[in-house]
This record gives structure tokens, sequence and C-alpha cells, in this order.
């Protein structure tokens, strides 16, 4: 026997890594959107004028838990790549994009930072990109996973652009406060 690992061995060492990666990205991400009240309920986006391309709320929660999901299994393929050529640079990039990811929602929603997000975001994308390129050789699955999250990405950039654009006075915008007033 000449096997280090049965194919069936090493389907399970692929799912132990996602088990690991799948939720850990979702929950984290989850945790940064929720931790910097992001979405309609904060009363600065809702004050904000925002284009006709803005998808319902509900769109941003399964668009991103899908795309973390995504994330984490393609993660998890690469890192069970074990000896790959370019893998620990392809965990570089892909560790970059992603805690750049997991910033923009505190930037954005938290810090009110509408033009410096919008710079994140492109360097989010652009990190995406070439660790897409970079996951390709290891694992072209891996790759096509974060396709979704590329086109997703080209979306909010636009998205974020064009807020910046109706909104230059985004970073200073002082909401109106809640009336809690009882009649």
């Amino acid at each position: 026997m000449t096997e280090i690992a049965t194919p069936g061995q090493l389907r399970m060492s692929y799912w132990r890594w996602a088990m690991v990666t799948v939720p850990s990205i979702v929950l984290i991400g989850s945790l940064m959107g929720l931790l910097s009240n992001s979405g309609y309920g904060n009363r600065w986006f809702a004050a904000l004028s925002l284009p006709a391309i803005t998808p319902p709320g509900w769109v941003f929660a399964v668009a991103w838990t899908f795309l973390y999901i995504c994330m984490g299994l393609a993660l998890a393929m690469v890192l069970h790549a074990r000896g790959a050529k370019g893998r620990g640079f392809a965990l570089l990039l892909f560790f970059v994009q992603l805690l750049a990811n997991f910033a923009w929602s505190p930037l954005f929603f938290g810090a009110h930072q509408v033009t410096t997000a919008l710079y994140l975001i492109i360097f989010i994308l652009m990190v995406a990109i070439a660790t897409f390129f970079a996951f390709a050789p290891i694992r072209k699955a891996a790759a096509w996973l974060l396709a979704p999250y590329i086109a997703w990405l080209c979306f909010a950039t636009a998205l974020n652009f064009q807020i910046d654009q109706r909104n230059p006075e985004a970073e200073t915008l002082v909401p109106a406060a809640a009336s809690t007033q009882i009649r």
C-alpha cells in the first residue's frame, strides 16, 4: 500500500476544514455588520439619499450569508491542498481581502466614512480578483466559489460610489433624533 490516506479520509479532511472555516467566516462577518449597526435600522443610513439600485435590506442578509458560505468553502479547499505550489501566497491574499471585508461595515456604517469605504471596497475587489487567480491553479472550484463574491463586490462598489456621489455631506450628516413623546 503506497497511499498515505484513502480518498474517503481526504474528503473527511476537507469537510473538517469546512466545519471550521464556514461558520467562522459567517459568524465574524455577521458580527461585524451587527456591531457596526449596518443596514436600514441605522438612522444615519436611513437619512442618506440612496440610489435606485439599492436593494431591500433582506437582500443584503441573504447575499452575504451565501457569499460567506462560498468563501468559507473556498478557503477550506485551499487549506486542504497541502503542498500545493503558491498556497501560502493565495492564503495571504485571501486573508488580506477578508480582513478588509470585515473592516468595511464598521468604516461605512459605524464611522460614516463613505468615501474612505469606497476606496476600501475597491481595494477589496482588486485583492479578491487576485485571490481568484491565486486559487485557480490550486483548486479551480475554490476560485469559482469566489466568482459570486467578486460579482457582488462589483455591484457593492457601484452602490458605494453612487451613495458617495449623492451624499457629499455623508460624513457630517446627523440624522434627526427619534421621537420619544407619548401622546
